[in-house]
């Protein structure tokens, strides 16, 4: 990411005509902050494109921050572009930035862009903290989906521009970096999504209840092993009945792959997690995946520690039972409020009694005066804790909490994997 912002700073450096004149500086600006802008939509489509690659070896959780991080600077760069271009002009033209504005939208290319920036402004609006709590999820991906058509609006006004048109290399380069992006999303966001769905036409089997408000559904089909599913990775899951077939969301797989079947636990979170409760045997389930990189890739020790929060459990669930070691070699702590709260406890038990493995429950309020989660406490309870590989997976503030103790304790940042667990 960081190389291709490099190459379109040099490609704007090559084309810079040195002046002191007020509108040359601006347009001079202007040129290198479109270029940018331009450059960055591109990196935040391939962001979230779900190449399978990118996914398993960074991890969508971080791909989704570096996206949300991201599109501020580039939401900056596209205004900073406007203002620059609209100052640029207004000096050159000796008018008031009202008139240069109106007559700039006269242009087509200029019109396009605008049209492209609002949308993305849109987007960006949506995804900010304060107003994202008060949209729904369908509402908020819907409103997701007006960045193809800002991003397409922007495309034909860079076409138009003097950095990307003043050359055919230059032109032929741009338009093969957007043509491809655009096959990536095609393919992985549209066409393996249905030739997935038809290859192994999955149903649900089995929905039952986990606790309260928690639920697993089992859901089978054919071929179910050539998604190469593995412990710790997670779907995107769209069940095609009334009032849930619009939105995808990602839960991990609770137990490992077997007999073409996969399970998920879900625990009510929202209105479409709450209707779950509610599917019907036989629903057809579209999925999407596998996606994630908490799998058993990411071991290089031979001890392991698995630290779960709340519905977090899911996958490490599943790495519990399937990770390598013999007794003694793993270990899993399970946060949770409550005894009540405890999701799976019979399986896990189970899992620790035949493997030899730990199994500890950390139990308490989040806002206790003592935390389960301190530096002293792991090592209590893991005496050798700085000598393990450690899995994370919990809602933000137990990762964030745990990940800061793992460290105090001694455990290497190398040696820690985490994975946010958000809906």
């Amino acid at each position: 990411m960081l190389g291709g912002a490099f190459a379109v700073t040099a490609l704007w450096a090559a084309q810079v005509e040195p002046s002191a004149r007020l509108d040359v500086l601006c347009a001079t600006a202007a040129h290198l902050t479109g270029l940018l802008a331009g450059y960055g939509i591109l990196v935040m489509l391939f962001l979230m494109a779900r190449v399978p690659a990118v996914e398993h070896g960074v991890g969508a959780d971080l791909l989704a921050r570096r996206h949300a991080l991201g599109g501020r600077y580039v939401l900056s760069l596209c205004a900073a572009h406007a203002l620059l271009a609209l100052c640029a002009y207004a000096a050159h033209t000796g008018t008031d930035l009202l008139s240069t504005a109106l007559g700039l939208l006269g242009y087509p290319g200029v019109a396009a862009a605008t049209a492209g920036t609002v949308l993305l402004a849109a987007v960006g609006a949506t995804s900010a903290r304060a107003l994202r709590r008060r949209v729904s999820h369908e509402t908020w991906r819907a409103v997701h989906l007006l960045t193809y058509l800002g991003a397409a609006l922007a495309f034909a006004h860079q076409l138009a521009g003097p950095d990307v048109a003043a050359g055919v290399l230059t032109l032929w380069l741009w338009s093969l970096l957007h043509a491809t992006v655009a096959v990536l999303l095609g393919w992985y966001r549209l066409v393996v999504p249905v030739r997935q769905a038809l290859r192994h036409s999955l149903r649900v089997t089995e929905v039952r209840g986990e606790g309260p408000g928690v639920v697993s559904v089992t859901v089978q089909g054919i071929g179910v092993d050539q998604l190469r599913a593995e412990p710790g990775q997670f779907f995107r899951w769209r069940f095609l009945q009334r009032r849930l077939w619009r939105t995808a969301l990602p839960f991990s797989l609770s137990a490992p792959v077997r007999d073409d079947m996969l399970r998920i636990t879900v625990k009510a979170a929202g209105d479409h997690t709450r209707r779950m409760r509610r599917l019907r045997p036989g629903t057809r389930v579209l999925a999407t995946g596998p996606f994630g990189a908490l799998t058993a890739h990411r071991r290089t020790r031979r001890k392991v520690l698995l630290l779960a929060g709340g519905v977090g459990i899911t996958p490490m669930r599943a790495l519990f039972e399937t990770l390598p070691g013999g007794p003694g070699d793993l270990t899993l702590l399970y946060r949770a409020g409550s005894a009540e709260q405890l999701v799976l406890r019979e399986e896990l038990e189970a899992i620790a009694e035949r493997r030899g493995a730990g199994l500890h429950y950390l139990l308490g309020r989040s806002d206790a005066a003592f935390s389960p989660l301190a530096p002293q406490a792991l090592r209590n309870l893991v005496p050798d804790l700085a000598e393990h590989d450690v899995y994370v997976c919990g809602p933000p503030g137990m990762t964030a909490a745990a990940t800061t103790a793992l460290l105090r304790a001694g455990v290497p940042a190398h040696h820690i994997h985490a994975e946010h667990f958000t809906l």
